[in-house]
């Protein structure tokens, strides 16, 4: 099924897109406006909707809500001119799959047409794979966030949709990157990953997209990009945040058009990539300090997947005591059978600043350390004592202050992140988290005031 509708109030551009679409090989339908599409929509099924922005009675801002709420399967491609495009880009915050700009090419039109039937067949076919099908690709876990993971990795891995995986440093963004990989129709191809992060502005271009010969000096010979390696499977763009500005249009060319031009060359090459990117900063926040493009953002976020940290999933902390344990006894050959009950306790309270990384570090330093099968007290390094209190630790006097201090503690964290979810959720609207809190507006206020959220 691969029936398309052209919704626009100008019969001239419906003849023009009709033509074109159906010398492809598409079966075609038309309407004047967005009513009157949504009277095709319900009379049998379609593939996807390019629709105009300005137009009579239903515009095409109105038809993407209706056709996102009633008909959740169907890819939405918004047509704009060229002063129209801040509009489009607010068309894709609300669900829009892609947009075109006037005029636009053949190719073009095309790509974006095939990519969104990809993605209506792939959701129609219901292409997601049972949770003990999923390849984790290392991810472990049984917290209801890793259960979330894994249920947006089913979800996603099937499509060709771009992916920005965000999380703070140490948490697994990559393995969430190979895990959808893995998952995907792609899984056969390249899975190329490039940390931005790690690359020199003025290395950053040919990186990306190669250079001929003799584009500058010491370019000896034509050397592909990652792009170019990555045809017909992924690529993983690493703390994308890092990207310099100027690099980030070229960027979204690529996204936008798949294809470029190698540094110093004019041939226009081509691709079939599917993008994954993923970062540890706030990106919206760069977008606000002027620093990220919005445009880029938001084809970039088109299904975004947050990790979180180690200490909001403290349920995974033991099962991955136990895999760490099992992978270096393999990889050191060593027999280390687990960790003694008070090493556990431990390893539950602690806060985790650098995630499940600094979490394996440790696993590996104290299986370095045992002088028995058995993880004890005395391989725990006397900073990660520090860290908790020596008297929680070691046990003290058995004065329960220690005891009750932590337990202050941890029930202050927990209020804290309950208030800093709420308020987001809310938007920032103190009156509204306060009622889901069930707080008193003065009484969020104060705890705010405390906890130093009040920006």
């Amino acid at each position: 099924m691969n029936k398309i509708l052209i919704v626009d109030d100008e019969l001239n551009m419906r003849l023009v897109l009709a033509a074109m679409l159906k010398k492809e090989g598409y079966e075609v339908a038309s309407a004047a406006d967005g009513s009157e599409a949504l009277q095709i929509l319900k009379a049998g099924p379609i593939a996807a909707v390019v629709t105009d922005l300005k137009m009579p009675r239903i515009d095409g801002m109105e038809l993407l809500n209706r056709v996102s709420q009633e008909y959740p399967d169907v890819p939405v491609i918004m047509i704009t001119a060229h002063g129209t495009v801040a509009t489009a880009v607010e068309a894709l915050k609300k669900g829009a799959l892609d947009y075109i700009t006037k005029p636009f090419e053949l190719e073009e039109l095309k790509n974006v047409v095939s990519k969104a039937v990809k993605t209506h067949t792939l959701m129609e076919n219901e292409l997601f794979l049972p949770p003990e099908e999923i390849e984790h690709a290392g991810i472990i876990g049984a917290s209801q966030s890793t259960l979330g993971l894994f249920d947006a990795i089913k979800r996603v891995a099937p499509t060709t949709t771009t992916i920005l995986i965000n999380g703070e440093t140490g948490t697994g963004k990559e393995l969430v990157a190979e895990a959808i990989h893995r998952n995907s129709p792609r899984k056969n191809n390249p899975l190329i990953k490039i940390n931005c992060a790690a690359i020199a502005e003025t290395l950053m271009e040919s990186e990306l997209f190669g250079y001929e010969k003799g584009a500058f000096t010491g370019a000896a010979i034509t050397k592909p990009g990652k792009f170019e390696l990555a045809h017909k499977g992924t690529l993983f763009l690493d703390e994308v945040g890092e990207i310099p500005r100027d690099m980030q249009v070229k960027l979204l060319r690529v996204l936008q058009e798949q294809e470029f031009e190698r540094v110093g060359g004019l041939k226009t090459i081509k691709v079939d990539v599917r993008f994954i990117a993923a970062t540890n900063r706030n990106l919206m926040q760069s977008v606000k300090d002027g620093n990220f493009r919005e445009d880029l953002f938001y084809r970039l976020n088109v299904f975004p997947i947050h990790v979180p940290p180690l200490r909001e999933r403290t349920d995974d902390i033991l099962p991955l005591v136990d895999y760490f344990i099992d992978k270096f006894n393999k990889k050191l050959g060593l027999a280390i059978v687990g960790a003694d009950d008070t090493v556990k306790e431990m390893l539950l309270r602690y806060r985790w600043p650098g995630n499940i990384r600094e979490l394996e570090n440790l696993i590996e330093r104290m299986m370095l350390l045992a002088e028995s099968r058995m993880i004890t007290l005395e391989e725990i390094p006397p900073e990660f004592k520090a860290d908790l209190g020596k008297d929680s630790v070691e046990g003290g006097d058995r004065d329960k202050k220690p005891f009750k201090d932590f337990m202050r503690t941890h029930m202050e964290n927990v209020e804290k992140q309950m208030i800093v979810k709420c308020l987001e959720a809310s938007g920032g609207n103190v009156t509204k988290a306060a009622k889901q809190l069930g707080l008193s507006r003065k009484g969020l206020q104060l705890k705010m005031i405390k906890y130093d959220l009040r920006k």
